[in-house]
Formats: C-alpha cells, structure tokens, sequence
C-alpha cells in the first residue's frame, strides 16, 4: 500500500507540474492576446485630427502599420509579425475621411464644380499630388499611394488612405493637404503621436 501510495503521489506531483507550466504557458499567451484586443479595441489609431470648411467635416487618421501586417498575417506568429514591421517601419499610412454636415454624397458637382464621374476619378488617381508630409526634422515627402475605397452610396462619407515611405521610425510627421477637389484650400493635420507599437 506505500508503494502504490507513493506512486500515485508521484504521478499527482507530476500532473499539477505539467498543469502548471500549461498554465504559465495559457497566462503569457493571454497576455499578449490581451493586448492585441486592447489594440483592437482602440481601432488601432493612434489619433484623429478634424477641420471643418463650409460643411464639410476633413478627419485625418494615423493608424499603425502592425494594424494592416496583422490584419493580413494574423496574430499567430508575433516574430513573423515583428520582423515584417522591421522591414515596413519606415512608413506611414494616414486614412483621411470627408464628411459632409447633413451627410449628402460629397462627389455631387454641387460640391467639386466637376461631374460625379470626374470627381470619382480624381478621388481614386488625381488626389495624390494633393497630399505631402513634412516631419519633424523638415524632410518634405509626396504621397507614394491613394486608396480610395469605393462605397457605392452606402455609407455618408468618403475615404482615402494615403501611404508615405522613408519616414524614420522616431519621427513626428505633419499631413498637408491642399484641397483641390473641395476647393478649400490648404489645410495642416499634425500628429504629435507617435503611431501605437507592439
């Protein structure tokens, strides 16, 4: 009866070990999952910047590039996530929203002074030369790329997300934007944030 009750004993030990490192192992990965949600949960945007001319409202976002290498890569492997930062880190996208007040379609030609059709393609290819970033250190950087996601009337706004390169890591970047759809001008969007990090 000592044998069998020393055995028995012997295996307890060893399971609530083996439980214990299972459970060690269970609180890092929350950890880390917790933060990912946290990130989440802030929509990943690590400020917002709004002006209003006439009726339109300009929302200006700087959203973190681990934002979109997450969203492609998902969050399984972090080292993969953290190493394809490395290679991005230099860039910047901003999202960049227009509004109009009473939350009529902006690309009426009552508002552009151009047809819908002009106006359409001039958010999707013409927009670019419109945006440019100066940093901190007085660098001034054209805008690499526009998206213009297309939302067929559904939603009350219009969005863009810009990208900028070789931007160094550490620096704080003002957005300018000279208005030439709306014809509102130049407007200045500064991001004193760094964007969020893992």
């Amino acid at each position: 009866m000592n044998k069998h009750y020393i055995k028995a004993l012997g295996v307890i030990i060893v399971l609530l070990f083996a439980i214990s490192c299972q459970k060690d192992k269970k609180v890092q990965r929350t950890e880390i999952e917790e933060r990912l949600f946290n990130l989440e949960q802030s929509g990943w945007k690590s400020r917002s910047i709004s002006h209003f001319f006439s009726d339109i409202e300009y929302n200006a976002t700087l959203v973190p590039i681990q934002y979109y290498i997450l969203k492609n890569e998902g969050n399984q492997d972090l080292n993969r996530i953290d190493s394809i930062y490395q290679e991005y880190k230099n860039e910047r996208v901003i999202e960049i929203k227009f509004q109009q007040e009473r939350e009529d379609d902006l690309l009426k030609d009552k508002y552009t002074n151009r047809s819908y059709e002009d106006a359409v393609k001039y958010m999707a290819f013409g927009v670019k030369k419109d945006f440019k970033i100066v940093t901190t250190s007085g660098d001034t950087i054209p805008c690499a790329g526009v998206t213009f996601e297309r939302n067929f009337k559904v939603a009350p706004f219009k969005r863009l997300l810009l990208n900028f390169g070789n931007i160094p890591e550490n620096e704080n970047v003002q957005l300018i934007y000279d208005d030439q759809l709306f014809g509102n001008g130049l407007m200045k969007f500064n991001f004193t944030e760094r964007p969020v990090k893992l």
